[in-house]
Formats: structure tokens, sequence, C-alpha cells
């Protein structure tokens, strides 16, 4: 995982995940079948384990507002952590790529597209608890969220300080729609 993280799909050498796992070709193709398999079971455990967070926090029992500020602010943490890659392993992968990995980059966009639709279904939650005007666009703020976490992933890949990246989690904040 942390070499496709690292390095993306194309970057990553058969080569390098073999010297990586300590298999031989042989042993790779038996337990994966292919590079793409195994990068597809990576996308899953990434999902699961490294961006367990964006769950759990969707999930918890406060208003929409903090839910946000604390995911948004969680993502500047989790993106610029000494343990792991920075960024996201999802946010910017495979949206450029050869015509033959066209399942590759399906795969990614629809990983994107379901972060979205969670968030919109927070939103949506906050709309029936009374905590956002029932007048929200809560597909377009969806939105807006999600290219901000997929913007802030990129930034953290490219060196941005952790400090940077929760002022524009802060700043964010202020585009919070309030009741008229």
């Amino acid at each position: 995982m942390r070499l496709f993280w690292d390095r993306g799909y194309d970057g990553t050498s058969f080569d390098d995940l073999t010297a990586a796992m300590g298999i031989s070709a042989s042993s790779f193709y038996n337990a994966f079948g292919s590079k793409e398999a195994l990068y597809q079971e990576t996308i899953d455990a990434y999902v699961k384990r490294a961006g367990a967070w964006f769950t759990t926090i969707l999930q918890e029992p406060t208003d929409t507002r903090s839910t946000f500020a604390h995911l948004l602010t969680t993502a500047a943490t989790e993106f610029t952590r000494d343990d792991l890659p920075t960024g996201c392993m999802i946010a910017a992968a495979a949206t450029q790529c050869a015509p033959t990995q066209a399942r590759l980059r399906d795969l990614l966009a629809t990983q994107r597209t379901q972060s979205e639709t969670a968030l919109a279904t927070r939103l949506q939650q906050g709309i029936q608890a009374g905590d956002l005007p029932p007048d929200t666009d809560i597909k377009a703020l969806a939105a807006f969220y999600s290219a901000l976490l997929r913007g802030m992933a990129v930034q953290a890949r490219d060196g941005i300080p952790r400090e940077r990246l929760h002022e524009i989690a802060r700043i964010a904040m202020q585009a919070w729609p309030t009741s008229p």
C-alpha cells in the first residue's frame, strides 16, 4: 500500500512490489494474479484502514458544522503524518492514465464519488436535524468540501506544512451556510 500511495500505480514497478514483499514473481502471481488486482485490493485496504477516520468523523453525534470542521482539521493532520506517505492515496490517483488503465481510473473516480456522497448524506442529516438551513444546496456544498479535501491532499503531497492546511480548513469553514 505504501508503495502505491507514495509512487502511484504507474510509478510502482513489478520489481518494486516483489522486492518490498520479499517474494518471487511466481509467488506474486499466485497470490494476487496481477499488479492491477493487487492495486484494487490496496485501494480497498486503504479505504478501510488509512481512510477510516473519514467515515468515523462523519458518523460522530455532533452538529453538522462541528463534524465538517473536525473532518477538515483531521484531514490536515492525516495528510501530513510522518509515518505515512503524504496526502491521500485516492485524491488525485489515476486522473491521468493510459486508455488501457480505464478500469483503474473508473475505480478511483468511484471512490471519490462515494466520498462526496458520504459528505452529502451527512449534510442531509444536518438539514433533518435543523442545524443547516433547509434550502442548503446539499450537492453543491458536498462538492465544495470534497474538492477542498482533495486539494488539501494534493497540497500535502506538494510539501505544504500541516499548519497551512489547518489554516485552509479554518478559512473553509467561513463558507458554511447560515440561516438568512
